[in-house]
């Protein structure tokens, strides 16, 4: 399945959903939301046993959050029900009824780092790339959700000062804050994501889902209909 920023395949028990628009690092507007939400509505038909990779063809770019030259042309008001829209996109995310592994194949910055910090396992290259929440230095407060979604990372003398110095980490870092949870050269990185995505493709889906929703049940409170 295929839409114009996202590619999605199935290898054995394994979604691979990948990224496509690394030209405009991946960035979020109105249009790519409804694309993943579209993907992920694929992803949820299924009641196999499965799990999921996110990553990206771009070698430089993960995902460094909201296309700012798109939002900065939206009407006036809008930038709130964007993050309403965000919002309900994290949750969905954090809620997924499969395991996620997220595959950092460069900079993760800002409202692309909160989408890493929703998924179950994170796995990041080693060499170059950056993992940073902006936000202190960009002045774009964190929503409650947000706040919620970040707070998912186990260490937090990490988040304390990745939210409110806007410290950039790179991967060998973020496995010693445990922001990831390893880093791996480039030509090694996917690999690893997709052996832990396959060991975790044979857990019983039903229950994965029913024990990571009470991991995260008060996130939970926050979820809506999406």
């Amino acid at each position: 399945m295929s839409v114009p920023n996202l590619e999605l395949k199935k290898e054995n028990s394994v979604y691979i959903l990948t990224m496509t628009n690394g030209e405009k690092a991946n960035t979020f507007t109105a249009d790519v939301l409804a694309e993943y939400h579209e993907v992920l509505d694929e992803v949820e038909r299924g009641d196999e046993n499965a799990a999921l990779i996110l990553t990206s063809n771009h070698d430089k770019f993960w995902n460094n959050g909201i296309d700012l030259e798109w939002l900065i042309t939206q009407p006036s008001g809008y930038h709130q029900e964007f993050a309403g829209l965000l919002d309900a996109f994290y949750l969905r995310w954090a809620f997924l009824d499969l395991p996620t592994v997220g595959c950092l194949t460069g900079h993760t910055y800002a409202a692309g780092a909160i989408l890493a910090s929703a998924l179950d396992f994170r796995f990041m290259r080693n060499d170059k790339g950056w993992f940073c929440f902006p936000e202190i230095d960009i002045r774009i407060p964190f929503t409650a959700v947000m706040h919620g979604i970040v707070s998912l990372l186990p260490n937090r003398l990490a988040l304390r000062h990745l939210m409110l110095t806007g410290m950039k980490v790179g991967g060998e870092e973020a496995e010693e804050w445990q922001i990831v949870d390893a880093a791996y050269p480039p030509d090694t990185l996917f690999g690893k994501a997709m052996e832990h995505a396959e060991m975790l493709a044979k857990k019983d889906r039903k229950t994965y889902a029913s024990i990571k929703k009470g991991m995260r049940r008060e996130l939970a409170a926050m979820k809506g209909p999406v």
